[in-house]
This record gives C-alpha cells, structure tokens and sequence, in this order.
C-alpha cells in the first residue's frame, strides 16, 4: 500500500490535470490527441486481425513412403489377450481388433512415433474419422518419462456409427497418464511431439473398427 503522503500527492496531480484538460478548448485537444491515437490504431487493429496459425497435416494415409509407420501395442505387455492393429485401406487408416477383459487386460491401442514435431503454434489435434460408436482416445507422447518409461498424453474422443465427423481435440484437455494411472505433470512439451497414437480402453468387450481419413494441428 502507498503512503499517504505519496497517495494524497498522486490524487493531487490527477485532479490538476482533469482541470488542464478542462480548460484546453475542444478543438486543440482533438489536434493533440488526433495523431496519438492515428498512430496506435493500426497497432491495435493488427492485433485484432491476426490470422489463426495454419492447419498443418500430421497425416493423410496416402501410402508415400515418407509417412511413418504405424505399430500395435496391446494389454498383451500386461498378460491381455485383446487383439488389434493398424492397416492402410484405400487412402485411411483402419484401427481394428477386438478387446478382451481376460486377465486383467482390456486396452488396444496403435502408435505413429515419427520425426519430432514442434506443434507448439497449435491449439488442437483434429481429426476426420469414421467410427463405431464407441469412445476413443488420442494419445500424443514426448520425451517425458515416469519409471523410465513414456508418458502418454491422453484425452478421449467419441464416435458415431457409420458416419464420417470431425473431432477436435484442444491439446489443453490431454492428461498426463503412466499405464491408466493419471499423473499431476509434467505438462505437455508442444515443441517436441515424438509420438502420435490412438486406443481403445472403453471396458466393452468386442470387437471395434474405427477408420481415420486425415490427422491435423490447427
């Protein structure tokens, strides 16, 4: 808190100068102020107009040789027997299999772990997906570790059966998980994704089918 001496003298000084400005004629004051505000205008109007970072596509399935592969990685590491995997049909991706809750499994999942990419302009992951109904989840990995192993940035993401939809996935919503267990950090490094996946762990045995046409960062 301020002094009273120095309060009283900030009052003092605001009050004088309301009474300058109260006596300086209409017209000289707007030839004074005219050209501070000209030159603060296109400032503020720039800031307003700022174009949205553009979409960059992470994935488009086009089969070139130049996309990553993508691998499986079922509750079969924990004693599971869910079965799934990754197969490019026709210019998407299928995620197909079928989940078990046999000894304590219950997950299926698929993992791009391409080059590292700075997504640190973006604010969401999208999606064009076709699924089952059921509640997916995107999973995006750094070089964060728990136990000296990844740490998977997860949230989820729902389906409808037999229609094509777009998903947005804020990158704020992903969580940090280690094996199912939720985690209180670190946060997500957005200049160094390393690892891009998607899964299934929804406790609904059967089988799922889930086709992804393209994956952006907008």
């Amino acid at each position: 808190m301020l002094p009273t001496a120095l309060t009283g003298r900030a009052n003092e000084e605001t009050c004088a100068m309301i009474i300058v400005l109260r006596n300086i004629p209409q017209r000289v004051l707007a030839l004074i102020l005219t050209p501070l505000l000209a030159s603060s205008a296109p400032a503020a109007l720039a800031a307003l107009q700022k174009p949205p970072a553009p979409a960059v596509t992470l994935f488009e399935f086009s089969g070139s040789a130049n996309e990553p592969a993508w691998i499986a990685v079922n509750d079969g590491v924990m004693g599971g027997v869910s079965r799934g995997g990754a197969k490019l049909i026709d210019g998407s991706l299928h995620f197909r299999g079928v989940l078990s809750l046999e000894n304590n499994g219950g997950f299926s999942s698929i993992r791009s772990a391409g080059p590292t990419r700075d997504l640190s302009a973006a604010k969401a992951i999208v999606l064009r997906v076709k699924g089952d109904g059921r509640t997916y989840r995107l999973q995006l990995g750094t070089n964060a570790e728990f136990r000296r192993s990844r740490i998977s940035y997860q949230t989820e993401f729902p389906t409808k059966r037999g229609e094509w939809t777009e998903v947005t996935v804020p990158l704020a919503t992903l969580v940090p998980q280690f094996r199912g267990q939720k985690l209180s950090g670190p946060p997500l490094d957005r200049a160094r994704i390393e690892e891009i996946g998607l899964s299934l762990s929804d406790g609904n045995p059967g089988a799922f089918a889930l086709e992804v046409d393209w994956i952006r960062a907008e």
